[in-house]
This record gives structure tokens, C-alpha cells and sequence, in this order.
């Protein structure tokens, strides 16, 4: 029987793979204008983690002014951003301690504490930024908090989970690295008369 669970060594690539995960939707979210769009047509409301723009129904062209203006708005990218440099830099060490067999549980916990870290940093960017648009930027229309918001919001729950298990995988350390002796089990004769 082939079971492959978190603390298993063919699966050892997994929390690092996961990482990766959370950097590409991290990226998108940094680089995507759909943090805040306008929920139907006309489409006149459009807003990424740096600007925000607006045009008339008839218009083609959209007037963009910089968030980076508001105190709010420089403080919202700076804490996703910082988020995001450290998880870049955890996965680049996620994948030196599994792969350099000397570190690899060295520092895995410390690794978890820094995930920790950086869901606390996006977490008080993707907060700031929904509370304090809708107080200072005037809104046209029905608006919704959109795909881009969604991806920043799915990369921290990526990082919270990653944060746990790299806390908690050193206490398996024998397990990934099969130190573990196998168990046998005996009956004896008379509780198993089937094997006669």
C-alpha cells in the first residue's frame, strides 16, 4: 500500500510547489486592473492596487488618477508589496531546504513563521485598500471588488495554509526522511486459526 500524505518524501516538492502557486496569483493580483470594476454596463468604474479610473458611458478613453496620492493608497501597496517580497524570498529558501539534505528542517519552522509574516502584511493591504476606497474615491454605478482583489485574497490563504504545515512538518521529519522502522504485526496461532 503507496500512501502519500504532506510527510512523505516523493511529496516533499509540494509546499514549495504551493508557494509558487501563491507568487504567480500574487503577481496577478499586483499586476491586474480588476480590483475594483464596475458590476454591469455602461462599464464606467475600474480600479487596480495603484490607480483607479473612470469615463462616461459614451467615452472610450478612461481618466486614471494614481492611489499613490492617498496616504491609504501607498500604505495598501506597500504592505501587499513587502507581503510579497517575503514570499519570494520564502520560496526561494523552500526550495534550498528541500532540496540541500543538511538543511532541509533546519529552518522549515522558520520559513512558517516568515509565511506568517507576510499573510499579516497582505492581509492589512487587502483590508486598508476596500475600506478606503469606497471612503475617498466617489464611486459611479454599481461597483464590485473584482477578480484581481479575489487572486490577493486566494494568494494569503495559500501563503496561512503553507504557514501551517511548514510549522508543523519538522515534527515529521522522520517520516519524510524514512527513517522509520516498519511494524510488524503477529498473531498468534490460536487468535488467527486461518493462517494454519
Amino acid at each position: 500500500m503507496v500512501v502519500c500524505g504532506l510527510a512523505c518524501w516523493r511529496c516533499r516538492w509540494l509546499l514549495p510547489l504551493l508557494l509558487g502557486l501563491a507568487i504567480i496569483m500574487g503577481i496577478i493580483a499586483l499586476a491586474g486592473r480588476g480590483w475594483l470594476e464596475s458590476e454591469s454596463a455602461p462599464y464606467v468604474q475600474q480600479a487596480s492596487l495603484w490607480e483607479s479610473c473612470t469615463r462616461t458611458p459614451d467615452a472610450l478613453n478612461w481618466n486614471c488618477e494614481s492611489l499613490m496620492d492617498y496616504g491609504w493608497g501607498r500604505a495598501a501597496a506597500a504592505t501587499y508589496l513587502v507581503g510579497f517580497v517575503i514570499l519570494v524570498i520564502c520560496f526561494a529558501l523552500a526550495v534550498i531546504a528541500f532540496s540541500i539534505e543538511i538543511l532541509r528542517f533546519n529552518f522549515v519552522r522558520g520559513i512558517g513563521g516568515l509565511l506568517f509574516v507576510v499573510a499579516v502584511f497582505q492581509i492589512i493591504g487587502l483590508v486598508i485598500y476596500p475600506v478606503k476606497f469606497t471612503e475617498d474615491i466617489p464611486l459611479t454605478g454599481d461597483n464590485m471588488f473584482s477578480w484581481a482583489y479575489g487572486f490577493g485574497w486566494a494568494s494569503t490563504v495559500v501563503v496561512i495554509g503553507c504557514a501551517f504545515f511548514f510549522c508543523c512538518l519538522p515534527n515529521w521529519e522522520d517520516e519524510v526522511l524514512g527513517n522509520i522502522k516498519p511494524t510488524y504485526y503477529y498473531s498468534s496461532p490460536e487468535r488467527a486459526p486461518y493462517l494454519n
